[in-house]
């Protein structure tokens, strides 16, 4: 059974025969009144990017490993790929898996999966076979595209062996170099249909386009229903307010496409704006900087993380003079502190932008008028929001009642990049979705008298050490400017005594030697309670990513849980 979705402009939710609906839990005539003052433009991402194609015939739509892609030449193979897709008996409203690296044939898929009014789920390379098939069968995927290998590892095949497990899957085909393994289909073959005879679809604008992936806090990731006006309006919206002249953006991603925070790639930079997207198959702050120097991009998408680790290549290597400027770092899917945005201003010469954001359907940031985002005041300053892309207020996380300014409580959000629904999980619906479609982000923050958001930590994101609690965020901020650390995560970990104790995983800078004495007494300095002090150490040479790009905190706390040793066996 396939996942599918409904949803019109009277609200009434038309059902499929044999397939799950996505409703809509927005107001149908809220939805609609942003196309009427035009905030969305009520076309299908598929029509969009063609309009664009048509306007600019030979601007260059992708620059990836493999060199310059126009718009032309992709529509071509877009079509060639829909082509191939619809013989394959994938049609409107069915739900198609992507893992693909950042690469053309990741955003040839993504068009042409919209070409076919078909709901695009993509997910970074990297999430193991185990997850791939959670997110697939929650989904109803009726067929997967994936990589032939990446980094060694056989994705395509790995996923065929999951089809017997998986009964809505249909076909698996393996994209990339190499000979499609037995059991999928070639992505290249299907490159090489006649599209003479194609007709894209014209799906709804206010259905769904694609499912971004949220890891979130949940057991399993969660997936969230965006449809073509979400993506392109709502979040489309987020970034032409980072365009200050109107030019078509040049956008350097470091973090996958297939992330909720790459889903500005295909959709926005060039289906809305008609930009150019610039493409590493794989991050390395070597590689990103090279990305920077060769192609000149005018905004960088990135997680502060891979901005440390590419601030610490500039140092060690004094080259950061021949830096081009962008017009903007924009970086996301963790807090930015101080120190990072200080250091990222000075090296590459321009704003950095602070996003405030998730795949639930939030989004702020601190624009272009300041090198750095305001640091004064408690909590991190995400921005004044936009009601163009998601009105913002705050609320009693009890009652669930408005707050008046300057009150702390639950940040909730709601405009027209609001998505439809979760995916195949209404307890989620109703855990996070307001009867009239606010989206409840289990964050904490409040509005200052002139009406911009600080975040100051997570309900759930709490460490509780002998009944306190501990916001890991709060110790970060503080310990990133440590003259010692690069980089740091804290995440608590179980402890017999105590139910949970702090600890601090730092990235050290060369030659330093940090030890918990030393932080506990720059955190004094900073003027943090003592009881919030970490307790336990981890030093590492890098931080570990997860596939989507930030620090994996599951991997650290292993680092730091030991594994129990087995219990002898009884004596004789």
């Amino acid at each position: 059974m396939t996942a599918t979705v409904t949803g019109t402009a009277s609200g009434t939710v038309a059902a499929t025969v044999g397939k799950p609906v996505l409703r809509d839990l927005l107001p149908a005539a809220l939805r609609r009144s942003w196309v009427v003052d035009g905030t969305c433009p009520d076309l299908d991402l598929y029509s969009l990017f063609r309009a664009r194609q048509i306007a600019e015939l030979h601007r260059t739509a992708v620059l990836d490993a493999k060199g310059k892609l126009c718009y032309t030449a992709l529509d071509r193979k877009v079509r060639c790929l829909a082509t191939g897709l619809r013989d394959l008996g994938i049609g409107e409203g069915e739900v198609v898996g992507v893992q693909l690296p950042n690469h053309r044939n990741a955003v040839i898929a993504d068009l042409a999966l919209a070409a076919l009014g078909a709901i695009a789920l993509p997910f970074p390379v990297g999430r193991g076979t185990r997850e791939a098939e959670t997110l697939l069968r929650r989904a109803g995927a009726v067929a997967v595209i994936a990589a032939i290998d990446h980094g060694g590892t056989p994705q395509a095949a790995g996923l065929a062996a999951l089809a017997p497990q998986l009964p809505a899957l249909r076909q698996v085909i393996a994209a990339g170099p190499g000979t499609a393994p037995d059991g999928t289909v070639s992505f290249a073959q299907l490159l090489r249909s006649d599209p003479a005879g194609f007709v894209p679809a014209r799906p709804d604008p206010d259905s769904a386009a694609r499912i971004l992936v949220s890891s979130g806090s949940e057991a399993e990731p969660k997936m969230v229903a965006y449809s073509h006006n979400a993506l392109a309006g709502g979040r489309g919206n987020f970034l032409a307010s980072l365009i200050p002249d109107g030019t078509p953006p040049r956008c350097l991603f470091l973090v996958p496409l297939a992330s909720a925070f790459g889903s500005n790639g295909t959709a926005v930079t060039l289906a809305r704006h008609g930009g150019t997207l610039v493409l590493l198959d794989r991050f390395t702050p070597e590689g990103a900087l090279a990305a920077i120097r060769e192609h000149r991009p005018t905004h960088v998408l990135g997680v502060p993380t891979m901005i440390r680790m590419m601030l610490d290549r500039l140092e060690s290597a004094e080259e950061h003079q021949d830096l081009p400027a962008p017009t903007a770092l924009v970086l996301g899917g963790e807090p930015l502190d101080e120190t990072t945005a200080a250091g990222a201003a000075a090296a590459f010469g321009c704003p950095v932008v602070n996003l405030y954001g998730s795949a639930d359907g939030v989004n702020c940031h601190t624009g272009l008028e300041h090198s750095t985002p305001p640091g004064d005041g408690p909590g991190v300053v995400a921005g004044r929001p936009d009601p163009r892309v998601a009105e913002i207020r705050i609320t009693d996380t009890d009652t669930q009642e408005p707050l008046p300014d300057g009150g702390i409580g639950e940040i909730v959000a709601r405009g027209p990049m609001t998505p439809l629904c979760y995916v195949g999980a209404p307890e989620l619906d109703a855990r996070y979705r307001t009867a009239d479609g606010w989206v409840r982000t289990g964050d904490l923050g409040f509005l200052d008298e002139q009406g911009v958001l600080h975040v100051v930590g997570r309900l759930k994101d709490i460490v509780i050490r002998g009944g306190a609690n501990i916001s890991p965020a709060e110790v970060e901020r503080a310990l990133v400017s440590h003259p010692e650390i690069r980089d740091v995560v804290c995440v608590g970990v179980p402890d017999p005594l105590m139910g949970e104790r702090l600890a601090a995983c730092v990235v050290p800078r060369p030659q330093a030697e940090p030890t918990l004495a030393s932080l506990g007494a720059h955190l004094t300095r900073y003027g943090l309670d003592p009881r919030k002090h970490p307790e336990r150490l981890l030093v590492l040479p890098e931080l570990p990513l997860t596939p989507a790009g930030k620090p994996d905190r599951a991997a650290l706390r292993t680092h730091l849980t030991p594994t129990p040793l087995p219990t002898p066996p009884p004596a004789p």
